[in-house]
């Protein structure tokens, strides 16, 4: 259904992740059909992935602006705050996804949550010293009363994983965050952390799908 939103000329961002791949790949097959779009990648993965499916991608700062972006995300709540991350994209699907007038996010129901949290919460970090990073995010956590593991990702084969920009990501298993707007400002104000994967007031639709069908949701007032 996302991909209806798309008209001929529009400028897109594209996600990351498994579900944001369905999307790439049937707009690969819309522009195999003769659609034309200028189109934007929030990882290296994704622009592998629209590569190989015939769609170019170009430079946000040539494009300055986009219609729309197109993403996944782990969850999800009734106020349209998102937790993003899980596929370690989170600094560029944010750029992009600020640089839009519209996102939509399509999403399974199992990430359409009450209140975020249970999904760890990835945080971008510096390389550079970041031990004292994890202990002043450590520090603010406890005096907002979070008890909170803070685990540095790491690859399947045991190494520490890196962004495409080159940082760490450390992933905060808070459990229950019931105010994703200051959250996200308190730990933007963490020196050493680049950004997090609190997405509050971008999301504009959503599509959810289920064994029903699926679900069109847009924000409250």
């Amino acid at each position: 259904m996302a991909l209806e939103a798309v008209r001929p000329g529009m400028k897109l961002g594209l996600g990351t992740g498994s579900t944001a791949a369905f999307f790439v790949r049937a707009l690969g097959e819309r522009v195999r059909q003769g659609l034309s779009v200028r189109c934007v990648a929030t990882s290296q993965a994704t622009e592998s992935l629209a590569d190989s499916c015939g769609v170019t991608i170009e430079d946000l700062d040539d494009l300055l602006t986009l219609d729309l972006t197109v993403d996944g995300t782990d969850e999800i709540d009734p106020g349209f705050c998102l937790i993003k991350g899980g596929g370690g994209a989170l600094l560029r699907e944010k750029i992009v996804a600020c640089a839009s007038e519209r996102m939509i996010v399509i999403a399974d129901q199992t990430k359409k949550v009450d209140m975020l949290g249970a999904f760890p919460l990835p945080i971008e970090v510096v390389p550079f010293a970041y031990r004292s990073t994890l202990r002043r995010l450590d520090a603010m956590l406890q005096s907002r009363g979070w008890d909170a593991p803070l685990v540095v990702r790491k690859t399947p084969n045991g190494e520490v994983f890196r962004t495409d920009n080159g940082n760490l990501i450390v992933d905060a298993h808070l459990q229950r965050i019931p105010d994703p707007e200051t959250l996200e400002a308190d730990l933007n104000s963490v020196p050493g952390i680049v950004e997090c994967g609190l997405f509050v007031g971008i999301a504009t639709q959503a599509y959810i799908a289920s064994g029903d069908g699926i679900e069109k949701l847009t924000p409250t007032a």
